[in-house]
């Protein structure tokens, strides 16, 4: 565990947060590091960039630690949503002062700490890609399953039910089913208005349902 350079406690911008507030948006261009002195925290993915919930969390971490450390040393944006689990107290390190700090270390330090920190970028950002790649196969399947053929010979879903009680199916949150559904239509995968839903690329499909 890396505790806080005693230069940092001095210059580095301190904040409080309450619990269900974000401290990190993922995907945001790293101008900070976090270090999370006090208080619990979730990382993972949330519904959305305006929402409050998260949606698949991955990690627990309390403090002390750093949170996004390796992120800033593979020089490559956050991939993880950063939420208050509890009231934390954190400690927002400019980049460069961060990166600054390590330059004394020897080169084979460097060395060692960057390829760790790229390995484990490496590894979560599957992990998150995982996840948003679950949800969809989950939902190509449900519309395979549910798909009649038209009179025209193209095959479409007729949504009978709400769409929470199809998400709560799914295993995923109603913000997540309109989101794939988007996602879906922007494709061109599926179309159609209402509840009707015309399965346009049945191939397409079954490739994303692993079928």
């Amino acid at each position: 565990m890396m505790h806080l350079p005693q230069r940092f406690e001095i210059l580095a911008e301190t904040e409080v947060l309450g619990a269900g507030q974000f401290l990190r948006r993922r995907g945001e261009p790293l101008e900070s590091v976090l270090y999370l002195e006090s208080g619990r925290v979730l990382l993972g993915v949330s519904e959305d960039a305006h929402s409050k919930k998260m949606r698949h969390q991955l990690f627990l971490s309390e403090g002390p630690i750093w949170l996004d450390a390796a992120f800033a040393l593979a020089a490559r944006p956050c991939c993880l949503d950063i939420l208050a689990d509890t009231r934390v107290r954190v400690r927002r390190v400019a980049l460069q002062m961060f990166l600054d700090s390590l330059a004394a270390l020897p080169a084979t330090v460097q060395t060692l700490l960057h390829d760790m920190a790229v390995g484990y970028c490496a590894q979560t950002e599957t992990a998150v890609s995982r996840l948003a790649q679950a949800a969809e196969a989950r939902f190509a399947q449900w519309l395979l399953r549910h798909a009649q053929h038209a009179d025209n010979g193209t095959l479409r879903v007729t949504l009978n039910q709400r769409k929470r009680s199809i998400a709560a199916q799914l295993g995923i949150t109603p913000e997540t089913f309109s989101r794939v559904l988007r996602q879906l239509r922007e494709h061109g995968l599926v179309a159609g208005s209402g509840n009707v839903l015309n399965l346009t690329q049945p191939d397409a499909l079954q490739s994303m349902a692993g079928i």
